[in-house]
């Protein structure tokens, strides 16, 4: 009787345990790209200890440099008449900030794992799959997709209750609004959990279940398509479309020269995938416009020329 009681207890202290929400400190970020530094960059100027991983040494020297570019802008517009104090912030950000190339070793002690690499599923549960095996129980993972479901990531892993979207902007430091996805698996403790870490990077956290595109995206990328077919049905030009929708809608951009921003290679891959999902759903359509485009490598202005030319 004695030993059921004492198992009963120990059951109950777990579960009230398991129930508290982690204060997330220790942060891993995996992708060294623009998303995955910009990240970092973030959750080191707010305090939390960070390391950034990415396959080699030469991108992790071009992330940190990058990184270390753009506090220097940061310091230099919030200390602009503090030389010293500006000095300061730079070091305490960057002491916050370490790189490593390998992820398994550097997620024994980390409280949450972000992942923003390559929107390739498969890669991803390769990603996550090792990890799940060496991070602790605690750990929470994360995904920064923009168009892969937040469940179909998790499935590879044994911890779909700690796993949940966390959807950031471009760029991260910049842009306030964070995404944070509840699958169906995820735990109540762990999206609190990932909503009080947004709101510690001084964002903005905005809820959503696990729908394609979540909020932004499935709002953003139908209007981008139904822009493009409204001009391939040649009702409008691409110029007055963009011209109508900036003193129209009071959008800073229009939509063609956002798809150029962008990239077209991003947009399509968002719209195949969704097709792929619905392909019964028109606002999922794909576009010969825009297939073309990519085919010839006009992806924007990365390239030189997507809907516009920029050389």
């Amino acid at each position: 009787m004695a030993t059921s009681s004492r198992q009963l207890i120990a059951r109950c202290m777990s579960s009230s345990t398991a129930a508290k929400k982690l204060v997330i400190k220790h942060v891993t970020v995996i992708g060294g790209g623009l998303m995955g530094s910009g990240i970092a960059q973030v959750a080191a100027v707010t305090g939390h200890t960070v390391v950034l991983v990415d396959q080699t040494d030469e991108i992790l020297k071009k992330s940190s440099k990058n990184i270390e570019e753009s506090l220097k802008r940061v310091a230099k517009k919030k200390f602009a008449e503090q030389p010293e104090a500006s000095s300061q912030f730079l070091q305490k950000t960057l002491s916050n900030l370490s790189t490593s190339t390998d992820a398994a070793a550097v997620v024994h002690s980390t409280d949450l794992v972000i992942e923003a690499i390559v929107e390739n599923l498969e890669v991803k549960h390769e990603l996550f799959k090792r990890l799940d095996k060496f991070a602790p129980e605690h750990t929470i993972f994360a995904s920064n997709t923009s168009s892969l479901p937040i469940t179909d990531i998790a499935n590879c892993t044994t911890r779909q209750d700690r796993f949940g979207g966390l959807h950031f902007f471009n760029p991260a430091p910049m842009m306030k609004l964070v995404e944070v996805i509840k699958a169906p698996m995820t735990s109540q403790t762990t999206f609190d959990s990932l909503i009080d870490f947004s709101k510690a990077l001084g964002k903005t956290p905005v809820s959503c279940k696990d729908t394609p595109g979540f909020i932004v995206n499935r709002l953003l990328v139908p209007y981008l398509m139904e822009s493009v077919r409204l001009y391939e049905r040649g009702h409008a030009s691409k110029e007055d479309i963009d011209i109508a929708m900036k003193l129209g809608a009071g959008y800073p951009m229009g939509p063609f020269e956002l798809l150029d921003y962008v990239g077209l290679d991003t947009s399509k891959f968002i719209v195949d995938g969704w097709y792929q999902m619905e392909p019964d759903n028109p606002l999922f359509a794909p576009s010969e416009l825009l297939n073309k485009l990519v085919a010839e490598n006009k992806l924007g202005k990365k390239t030189g020329e997507g809907f516009y030319k920029y050389r």
